[in-house]
């Protein structure tokens, strides 16, 4: 077993109305002044962001509203979110929505606590040292960024999105109301459930030689039937408590650690997806199904057993002891019809609606690289040349 670290800070509040503690629990971690910060018109819509409101003011805090987060959060909201709390002198920032709306806020909290160009940090050209206080009031489940040390956002020059993950980058506090996800349409669901599931997969196809807990397998492989037994049952039934309480739980902890150390994970797939939704402004979790098939087909051979171990474990498949290939290729086919039995294509063509030119290819390869500096994946390393055949395969 290889040694491994976990760190999980957030304090989390989970259950019906818990949204209307977060003006208590923005006091207890210090602020005075709040940005509210949220996406569209949904949180207005609903009543969520009344009710948080007036939760803030209930504690006798001052606030400021920013909305208009998109999905693949871009660097323009957040510089104008970094100004406004310059200005009003804001001392603590609350998400109110999904993991863009989080990753957003995160964002924000870097700016304010370190200095320079913003950019840079997720360039990892600069190191951060700090980031604001941040809190979450989550309506989405999917990116799992309540709980994990993650930021991903897009730079609308050259539409280049990256990541950034460090010690700072945890809220402060989750609030978690799956009666919040209700309203959600189904094809966000699905693709949030994708999220979820591939989050776990990163971390189970580490490189071959790392040797995991049993039990860390163990909790992997439950968490992945749950979420599919789950979503089954919330597209059919939108409000069932239990079903989306279950998905959001997953989605949180397919994302703090507890189903793998993230730095033994292979990220391949997420990092082929962050160039598709930075080109073709996809939904993330659909992306990652769309790569994810054609991956799994052109690295399985580095540890195909690991692969048959998903089948048998994962989707009941027998283990087929005379040809261990078959088995692991039968375990991708059939995560892939799962995608497809829940309304996510499993092609970059059927996700964009149309093929990849070779010349997008490319691009998406070369941006992918890091413009040629940098391999992605550990199950299997793969090089620009990698990156492209994986894209064809997938188009």
């Amino acid at each position: 077993m290889d040694n491994f670290k976990f760190h999980a800070p957030t304090q989390v509040v989970f259950g019906k109305n818990v949204e209307t503690q977060a003006g208590e629990l923005c006091k207890r971690y210090g602020a005075t002044k709040v940005l509210v910060h949220f996406g569209g018109q949904s949180a207005k819509k609903s009543g969520l962001l009344d009710r948080v409101c007036t939760s803030l003011q209930e504690a006798g805090l001052e606030y400021v509203l920013l909305g208009g987060v998109v999905p693949n959060p871009q660097l323009g909201k957040i510089l104008e979110g970094i100004d406004l709390c310059r200005k009003e002198k804001v001392d603590f920032i609350l998400a109110v929505g999904g993991g863009s709306v989080i990753d957003s806020a995160k964002g924000i909290g870097y700016g304010l606590a370190n200095d320079g160009d913003l950019w840079d940090y997720y360039a990892k050209k600069k190191t951060v040292t700090a980031m604001a206080p941040v809190g979450a009031v989550l309506t989405i489940a999917a990116a799992g960024s309540e709980m994990s040390n993650t930021t991903v956002v897009t730079n609308e020059n050259g539409w280049l999105k990256r990541g950034l993950s460090s010690d700072y980058g945890y809220c402060k506090f989750a609030l978690m109301n799956p009666e919040l996800t209700y309203t959600l349409p189904a094809y966000q669901t699905a693709s949030g459930c994708t999220d979820i599931m591939v989050h776990t997969l990163e971390r189970y196809f580490t490189a071959p030689a790392t040797h995991q807990l049993a039990i860390i397998d163990g909790i992997a492989e439950n968490l992945l039937r749950s979420v599919m037994r789950n979503v089954a049952i919330a597209l059919k039934s939108p409000q069932d408590y239990d079903a989306r309480a279950e998905i959001m739980w997953c989605g949180t902890l397919s994302h703090n650690d507890i189903t793998g150390d993230r730095s033994f994970g292979d990220w391949a797939c997420h990092q082929l997806e962050h160039e598709l939704s930075g080109m073709f402004g996809v939904a993330h979790g659909a992306g990652l199904a769309a790569v994810w098939g054609s991956w799994a087909r052109y690295v399985y051979k580095e540890n195909p057993s690991r692969f048959a171990q998903l089948a048998v474990n994962v989707f009941h498949i027998p283990y087929n002891y005379q040809n261990v290939e078959a088995t692991a290729l039968e375990g991708i086919a059939a995560m892939e019809a799962f995608y497809q039995s829940i309304g996510i294509p499993i092609t970059i063509g059927e996700l964009i609606g149309k093929e990849l030119t070779e010349e997008e290819i490319a691009t998406l390869a070369y941006k992918c690289s890091f413009m040629g500096t940098r391999t992605i994946g550990q199950f299997k390393k793969l090089t620009q040349e990698d990156m492209a055949n994986i894209y064809r395969m997938a188009k």
